[in-house]
């Protein structure tokens, strides 16, 4: 199955929707020949003014509007700022009136809200100086709101605001049970409620409830971006968002997008028919519950994020085990499918706050995956979508990441084999794997207790022979994988509580003696670097050393815990921590490490993949200050518990294993960025070398350019570390999207790789051409 033949299948209409045809020819139709300003009098306006409050009847007919308001506007984000303001007006004039102050009621949100909605809280409970309360509603662990905790807090509360269903797992609210808890607590409290991702997928009937603002969006259901309106229940306070010429009956002024509501006025039609386009209810379940079947089918080590009893049938969210979200993003989006990370609004966060909410783990949060379709969706649509699922599964035995078990000696050998260093991560937590092709033997380095399926498949997927599986320390973040990887790959072997063998060889360097292990061709040596925690051990993997070779010579790969972190230094205020032992081992590391020795964290939180002692000093005064000998063990300790007292461990359940510094104004120059035409120009004159960084599965479902060289982003530390002695080279490097490359090019270019650049935008923008001129060089 070649990509470039494949269709695009769309699935993520949480985030947005393609206009619905027959809504695109309304709104280009408007265009042309009901163009007229609603405002004017002539025939012209009159036309399109009575287009206008056709739209709204029929918008009020869909939601049971009865006598209530309804005005249009840009959006939901706007609804919700019409209502949010007009509550709070309405409650400071109030407040004044009974000479109360608003500090001593609140202002709820539902805690898996769209941040849309607390952040307006926030803004505008400061801007109009009412300064409640502003405070999350909980929810358990299926995602419904806490109606206790409502009715504890509704009579004090000004305003409650809350959703119809979750945009990231589609989770309902019963709306029934939530009015019965808040007005028997107040009936005066004003209640907003979120329907952006109700309409068209739940009934609603908002004259027979006591909701009093309900925002809704277009482009959540194929009409264009730009449109939305808002309801207001009959005698609700309201306050202007937007003032000016008087539009809307003075409600909401500015020019009404008239052809966003032609598009709209075919849609509100689609869901009145009977005849529609739209899917009854019970044929979207059967689609969900054939995806979900495919999924499973797919990754049997899937976990779905919610319950599909109280979860509307057009979103499925889940995570995967031993799986990134961007890891299955990728997969997903090079086999021509579109998904995301939870909410396309916060697609920069690496993990969802609605999980978080519920109190899921923290991997489902970090890998969670939003699959969500419409009521146009199509039998046939979701066939494809199943097969190209299907498809896009298997080619992951291609990266060794799902084993083929029906072939498996048949698809080795269509692998590259492994050789040299492999970084697996799971959020900031990094597991190392070494293997050697030819000796067929792996070392793996704190090896994380979600990655231990991955890493079990990797090594029968190589059919590899485990030397040794070691912890650079006790890891007070995790349970280590070690035990259940080693129970599978090392049998017998006689190890200590780290996992080093308790009879390995003995070297010395410059007068000092080191264990080590051979792995292959290469020795492993253990270096004791306390400090971190009082067990905390450096692995150093080198070439043997011959009579007068030094480590510092030899070394590859320093594998130093989190004693040396990308721009900081591991925390030393645990209870087995000790800051003047860290003095010590930094001293030590100094010692045997080159400066451009490769050091290989446990924690990546800045996403660079490694580093070394050269590029540490410079922007870590402390280390260097360490290094050099100008600072004492007492001077070190205290500077430490200062940095070490910055630590902020309320990231979710993670303990942050080193305070995160500010990165500091970087003194590198910025990295050059190829665009479509400057990269032909340059691949035509020879200039470059293109890098494509994805890895092997994204290779089967979109082919690599032609004369590229493919090197994984899994393995960039391994080509670094080659490719040192001629880092003036200049090389592109090349993904999907321009983000991956982006980051990879700034981790080298910080190690020394001065003529580093990518492509801006990756494969998505620039797919076609560059392969062309690829082909042509």
């Amino acid at each position: 199955m070649n990509n470039n033949n494949l269709s695009l299948i769309y699935l993520d209409a949480n985030a947005t929707t393609q206009v619905l045809p027959q809504a695109a020819q309304a709104a280009l139709q408007a265009m042309e020949h009901q163009f007229g300003n609603p405002s004017s009098s002539h025939i012209t306006g009159l036309q399109a003014k009575d287009l206008m409050e056709q739209t709204r009847q029929k918008a009020k007919q869909v939601i049971g509007a009865g006598n209530g308001k309804l005005i249009f506007t840009s959006g939901a984000t706007e609804g919700i700022q019409t209502a949010i303001i007009s509550a709070l007006v309405a409650a400071r004039t109030q407040l004044k009136a009974n000479n109360q102050t608003g500090e001593n009621y609140y202002l709820l949100y539902g805690a898996t809200e769209h941040k849309a909605v607390p952040e307006s809280l926030k803004h505008w409970n400061h801007i109009l100086d009412i300064n409640a309360k502003v405070v999350a509603i909980p929810v358990d662990s299926l995602g419904n709101l806490d109606l206790s905790f409502i009715a504890q807090h509704a009579a004090k509360s000004l305003m409650i605001c809350t959703m119809a269903v979750n945009n990231e797992t589609g989770v309902f609210q019963d709306l029934k049970q939530l009015e019965k808890t808040i007005r028997q607590a107040s009936l005066s409290t004003f209640w907003m409620v979120d329907c952006v991702q109700a309409l068209g997928k739940t009934a609603l009937n908002l004259e027979h409830t006591s909701i009093d603002y309900a925002p809704f969006s277009g482009h959540k259901l194929y009409a264009p971006k730009g449109i939305g309106f808002v309801y207001i229940r009959q005698n609700t306070p309201f306050t202007p968002f937007i003032a000016g010429g008087g539009q809307e009956s003075g409600l909401r002024s500015g020019t009404e997008n008239l052809p966003g509501m032609a598009a709209f006025k075919v849609i509100f039609e689609q869901l009145l028919q009977a005849d529609s386009s739209f899917a009854p209810q019970n044929t979207l379940h059967q689609y969900r519950q054939q995806l979900a079947d495919t999924l499973q089918q797919a990754f049997p080590q899937i976990v779905f994020n919610h319950s599909f009893a109280n979860s509307v049938p057009t979103t499925l969210n889940f995570a995967i085990k031993g799986f990134s979200s961007k890891e299955i993003m990728d997969l997903f989006d090079a086999a021509n499918i579109r998904v995301s990370s939870g909410s396309a609004c916060s697609s920069k966060v690496t993990r969802s706050f609605v999980l978080d909410a519920m109190g899921l783990p923290a991997w489902q949060s970090e890998s969670a995956i939003r699959l969500s379709f419409g009521p146009a969706m199509t039998q046939k649509q979701i066939n494809q979508a199943c097969e190209r699922i299907l498809f896009a599964a298997k080619a992951l035995s291609q990266s060794c990441m799902v084993l083929d078990d029906t072939n498996l000696n048949d698809a080795l050998n269509h692998k590259t084999p492994l050789q040299g260093l492999v970084q697996l991560r799971s959020g900031a937590s990094c597991t190392w794997i070494y293997a050697d092709a030819k000796a067929k033997q792996a070392l793996i380095i704190d090896p994380l207790p979600e990655l231990t399926q991955r890493i079990d498949t990797l090594l029968q997927c190589q059919q590899l022979t485990v030397k040794a599986i070691l912890d650079t320390h006790g890891h007070a973040d995790h349970v280590s994988g070690r035990t259940l990887l080693g129970a599978q790959h090392l049998n017998d072997h006689q190890c200590d509580q780290l996992g080093w063998p308790q009879t390995p060889l003995r070297l010395r360097d410059n007068k000092q003696q080191f264990e080590y292990i051979e792995v292959a061709d290469k020795w492993l040596v253990k270096v004791p670097t306390p400090g971190h925690t009082n067990d905390s051990i450096s692995l150093l993997l080198c070439t043997p050393l011959r009579k007068h070779d030094t480590l510092a010579q030899n070394t590859l790969f320093a594998f130093c815990g989190d004693t040396i972190l990308m721009n900081t230094l591991g925390r030393t205020n645990f209870t087995n921590s000790c800051s003047e032992s860290m003095y010590q081992s930094i001293q030590l590391l100094s010692s045997l490490l080159a400066p451009q020795t490769l050091i290989c964290p446990s924690h990546d939180y800045h996403n660079e993949f490694a580093t070394h002692m050269m590029a540490e000093c410079q922007r870590n005064p402390l280390l260097q200050q360490v290094i050099q000998g100008v600072v004492s063990v007492d001077e070190f300790v205290a500077q430490k518990q200062i940095l070490d007292s910055q630590l902020n461990d309320n990231v979710g359940s993670e303990i942050i294993c080193g305070a995160l510094q500010s990165q500091c104004a970087s003194k590198l120059s910025p990295i050059t960025e190829y665009n479509r035409e400057t990269l032909d120009l340059a691949l035509n004159a020879a200039k470059v070398k293109l890098i494509d960084i994805r890895e092997p599965h994204e290779y089967v479902l979109q082919p690599s350019m032609q004369s590229c060289e493919n090197v994984p982003l899994t393995r960039l530390v391994q080509f670094m570390q080659q490719h040192q002695a001629d880092n003036k080279f200049e090389w592109v490097l090349v993904c999907r999207s321009g983000s991956r490359s982006l980051a990879a090019a700034q981790a080298m270019q910080r190690l020394g790789f001065t003529h580093i650049a990518h492509l801006k935008g990756g494969y998505a923008l620039s797919g076609t051409p560059v392969k062309a001129a690829v082909q042509a060089a």
